[in-house]
C-alpha cells in the first residue's frame, strides 16, 4: 500500500498574520499536522508512505528543511495555484502529479492534513484511511456533529422577514435530518478521483467522525487563543491527543 501524505499552505494569511508560521502551546502549529502522519507511520511500518509539503512560503520551507528531523518532500507552489480562488483539491492534484514522477511511484491513497488544524489524533488518520479502503467512496472527510441544524434552528434574511433556511415543519431537532460539520481536517481521495478534475461533491462521499472540539477554523487571533485553552484541557485529558504533542520534541534536528 503506498500512501501520499499532503500538507498545503499558503504565504501569509489574512484573519492570523502568518498563521502557518505561529507557534502553538511552544511548537509550531504545522508540526502538529506532522507528528500526526509521524506517529501513523510508526505504527503502521508495512504501510509506504510518502509526505510533502507544498507551499509559496519560503520561510515555512526554510522552518521545515531547518528544524525537521524528518522527510518531507518540498513542492515549491506555482503562483497560479496560490490565488485566493484556487481550490485546494487543485494544489493536492499537483502535489500527486509532482510526488509520482519525483519518486516513480503509483500512490493507492492520497490523504490531505491541514496544516492548521491541531487538534487530530493519530487514531483519526488510522480510522479516515480504514474507511477509505472500506468504502468505494471517491473521498472520506472528517466532520464533528452539528450544533445547528438549517432544517430546524438556522435562519436567512428575506424580503419578509427571517425564515428557515430549509423549509420544513419539524417541531425537535431530533426530528430533522442528522447534519454534519466538516472541520477541514483530514481527507482521503482516490488517486484517479483527484486526477479527473472533479470537484469534491461531483465524487462520491464518505465521512468518518472526529470529537467536536469547538474550534473549527482558524480565521481570527482569539480562534487561536480559544483553540490553545481547548488543546491543554485535551493533552491533560486524552492520551491520544497527548501523544501528538509530546511526539513533536522527536521530531527535531
Amino acid at each position: 500500500m503506498n500512501m501520499l501524505f499532503t500538507i498545503c499552505g499558503r504565504a501569509g494569511s489574512k484573519g492570523i498574520k502568518n498563521k502557518n508560521l505561529k507557534e502553538f502551546l511552544s511548537y509550531p502549529l504545522a508540526f502538529y499536522t506532522v507528528s500526526a502522519i509521524n506517529l501513523y507511520k510508526k505504527k503502521n511500518p508495512d504501510v509506504y508512505c510518502d509526505i510533502v509539503l507544498n507551499t509559496d512560503s519560503d520561510e515555512l520551507i526554510k522552518m521545515f528543511k531547518e528544524r525537521l528531523n524528518f522527510q518531507v518532500d518540498i513542492i515549491q507552489r506555482n503562483s497560479s495555484l496560490g490565488l485566493d480562488n484556487t481550490p485546494k483539491v487543485a494544489v493536492i492534484l499537483n502535489c500527486l502529479d509532482i510526488m509520482k514522477k519525483r519518486k516513480l511511484i503509483n500512490y493507492d491513497m492520497v490523504i490531505d492534513l491541514d496544516i492548521t488544524s491541531p487538534l487530530r489524533t493519530a487514531t483519526d488518520v488510522s480510522n479516515l484511511i480504514k474507511r477509505k479502503l472500506e468504502t468505494n467512496a471517491d473521498v472520506v472527510f472528517s466532520v464533528t456533529d452539528s450544533r445547528r441544524n438549517p432544517y430546524f434552528n438556522m435562519v436567512k434574511e428575506t424580503e419578509n422577514g427571517y425564515e428557515r433556511v430549509i423549509a420544513s415543519n419539524f417541531n425537535a431537532r431530533q426530528e430533522a435530518p442528522k447534519i454534519f460539520d466538516m472541520n477541514a481536517s483530514l481527507y482521503a481521495y482516490s488517486p484517479e478521483f483527484l486526477e479527473s478534475g472533479k470537484g469534491i461533491f461531483e465524487g462520491k462521499c464518505d465521512i468518518i467522525k472526529m470529537l467536536d472540539t469547538a474550534v473549527l477554523d482558524l480565521d481570527h487571533e482569539n480562534d487561536f487563543e480559544l483553540m490553545q485553552v481547548i488543546a491543554e484541557y485535551l493533552f491533560e485529558k486524552y492520551i491520544d491527543f497527548k501523544e501528538i504533542k509530546d511526539n513533536i520534541k522527536n521530531l527535531f534536528k
